[in-house]
């Protein structure tokens, strides 16, 4: 099972949005097909979008939970999982604070907030 409500902060002079991902145990094939189906556009050097974006961090916080990754250490590798080269114009700038509030399985909820997840020359 997996229940992500994503809370995503960007530029100060735009809104917040939150997505939910909401998966049961049967369907959660569904959401690790789309996740695969960015990657293997990552793979032959495509960019994604935002919504793309969020989608494979969510994936990347949900295999971290289920690894028993503590959140700090979530959050430290949440930098090395995309790349602005790997996205599009403006997806860094449009993800520069994701909080999670996860329950994954029958463990405890968990708040992780990420900042600044892809990095940009501005930022290095």
């Amino acid at each position: 099972m997996i229940q992500i409500r994503a809370t995503v902060r960007g530029e100060p002079d735009a809104q917040p949005f939150i997505k939910v991902f909401d998966y049961g145990s049967s369907d959660e094939e569904i959401f690790f097909s789309s996740s695969a189906m960015i990657r293997e556009k990552l793979q032959r050097g495509m960019k994604i979008n935002a919504n793309e974006a969020l989608i494979i961090y969510c994936d990347y916080a949900v295999e971290a939970i289920r690894a028993g990754v503590p959140d700090g250490g979530i959050q430290k590798g949440a930098t090395k999982v995309l790349s602005d080269d790997m996205t599009m114009i403006g997806v860094p700038e449009t993800l520069q604070d994701i909080t999670f509030e996860a329950r994954i399985d029958s463990m405890p909820a968990r708040k992780i907030m990420i900042k600044e997840p892809i990095r940009t020359s501005a930022t290095r």
